[in-house]
């Protein structure tokens, strides 16, 4: 594992937490949901062809390739959380990851990434490897405040209305989502000090075009 985590950490990446699946599921006998490495992920990502090429999907070109390559010197399989149909069941994946669960506002919430977690894919590996220990639901000693921090109601304990979102963000009031980061994400204390608002912005551009 001290290897693989060297290779990941390399390209901005890091495990996010893994299970052990069944014999008949196919997976393997272990399963890594791999994701960004905090803060270091954006300025790599920055740096390689994929991104400075200028052409569309950067950041899953890259994933596709450096975790191709990562797969292939470990004797893995890698998956990917787009590319489909027909798509990998990515959420039922983490939630059995002990280290992410559904956060009160529905989104994927992660022990040390917050609402800001993302996963860039899995690695489907042969052999049985240990997993990161599973920790505490950081909601459930949490005020949550995501509850109450969509501006306009469109993201809460009711579930998210897109359309509300896409229009709030059309308005001037919601050019700080678009530069800052979606507010009810923000609004969760779990690793404050990894988000970026370069990279935020970014997302929240693809998202609204």
């Amino acid at each position: 594992m001290s290897a693989l985590d060297d290779k990941l950490a390399a390209v901005g990446l890091r495990v996010l937490g893994g299970f052990h699946p069944d014999t008949d599921e196919g997976l393997g006998q272990t399963v890594l949901m791999i994701g960004p490495d905090g803060a270091a992920f954006w300025p790599i990502l920055q740096r390689t062809p994929e991104w400075l090429a200028g052409a569309d999907d950067p950041v899953d070109r890259y994933s596709t390739r450096v975790l191709g390559d990562i797969a292939a010197a470990f004797d893995a399989k890698a998956r990917f959380p787009f590319g489909g149909p027909p798509y990998q069941p990515f959420f039922s994946w983490v939630l059995r990851s002990g280290q992410a669960w559904a956060s009160p506002v529905s989104l994927l919430v992660h022990a040390e990434q917050g609402l800001f977690v993302s996963y860039r894919g899995a690695l489907l590996l042969a052999a049985h490897v240990p997993l990161p220990p599973t920790t505490a639901r950081p909601c459930d000693t949490c005020q949550q405040p995501c509850l109450t921090s969509c501006p306009v109601g469109a993201l809460g304990a009711a579930g998210y209305d897109v359309p509300s979102c896409h229009s709030y963000l059309d308005t001037a009031p919601g050019a700080a989502c678009m530069s800052q980061g979606c507010q009810v994400r923000l609004a969760c204390p779990v690793g404050a000090d990894l988000r970026r608002a370069e990279q935020s912005a970014y997302h929240m551009q693809r998202f609204h075009r």
